[in-house]
């Protein structure tokens, strides 16, 4: 039997940081509207969002969750700055360690800091990271890697609109440079250009955590029209509801079940604090999960 699990996460309300406010609802809310729309994990959003020690593990386990993985980003692209922020990382994988166990442990998802050319441009149309400088910038996407190893988890790269690993071209680079495992966003990919069927296929031996979100391509269009970044996209309505966007759902389900997919499958509506009500916003996240249920998961 494939071991799979159906997690949410803050974004899908709006929470990107702690420095947002006022928040959409408190975490015991958030746990407890998810629990009851038959998730069974949530991802952590900003690390301490949801608490830490036993203030994470008991809100987690009042609601009969488990905490899926959790967000870090850290600037490759600058040694210095990388250096930096090794502290955040290894404090993200001290709050991993205490979460409740399971059968499928929380998975620290990598992502690299954003690229302002690309923040501003999102889509693939920016040119990326200069070949030069994919090297040093891959190495040290290993060393994050190893240090989440050695810490006993094994992490998930994350390839993101705006940054330096957007497209599916800047994919294969990293998997070519690297030995990371890779958390592949269906809505992130497609939004970038790419067919997220055919990389499921092409990336299965290194695909380990995966996030289902839909997006809308008419939407991003508009937006660089309008000449308005990637946080007014999400704003918008780019990343859609489930079976309201451009994504093939079933097709996402069947390739999943070929690979032999096991792990936690993450659905994620970003939006913007304020945009849309709680109601709408748990309502979107009830409508997906039933989605998944309806296909099998």
């Amino acid at each position: 039997m494939r071991v799979r699990k159906i997690a949410n996460a803050p974004v899908s309300f709006g929470v990107f940081e702690l420095s947002d406010a006022p928040p959409p609802l408190t975490p015991d809310e958030m746990v407890r509207a998810l629990a009851d729309a038959g998730y069974e994990g949530i991802d952590s959003g900003p690390i301490g969002y949801l608490g830490t020690g036993s203030e994470l593990t008991d809100r987690l386990a009042g609601a009969g969750l488990l905490l899926a993985g959790g967000w870090v980003d850290l600037r490759y692209e600058d040694a210095d700055a990388y250096a930096s922020g090794l502290p955040a990382l290894e404090a993200a994988l001290d709050v991993f360690a205490a979460a409740p166990a399971g059968d499928l442990p929380p998975r620290p998802t990598l992502a690299c800091s954003s690229s302002a050319e690309r923040f501003a441009r999102p889509g693939g149309s920016v040119p990326g990271l200069p070949a030069s400088d994919w090297p040093a910038y891959a190495a040290r996407i290993q060393e994050a890697t190893d240090r989440c190893r050695e810490r006993g988890f094994e992490p998930a790269f994350h390839h993101h609109l705006g940054t330096y690993v957007e497209t599916p071209q800047d994919v294969e680079r990293l998997l070519e440079l690297t030995d990371a495992h890779l958390c592949l966003d269906t809505g992130h990919l497609l939004l970038a250009g790419g067919d997220p069927v055919e990389c499921l296929r092409a990336w299965a031996g290194r695909v380990d955590h995966v996030h289902i979100k839909d997006g809308d391509t008419k939407i991003l269009a508009q937006a660089l029209a309008d000449g308005v970044d990637l946080r007014e996209l999400m704003g918008r309505g780019g990343f859609a509801r489930l079976g309201e966007g451009e994504l093939d759902l079933p097709a996402v389900v069947r390739t999943l079940d070929e690979i032999d997919y096991e792990g936690w499958i993450i659905i994620e509506q970003d939006t913007l604090p304020g945009r849309r009500s709680v109601a709408q916003n748990i309502a979107d996240q009830t409508a997906n999960r039933q989605m998944l249920k309806d296909l099998g998961l």
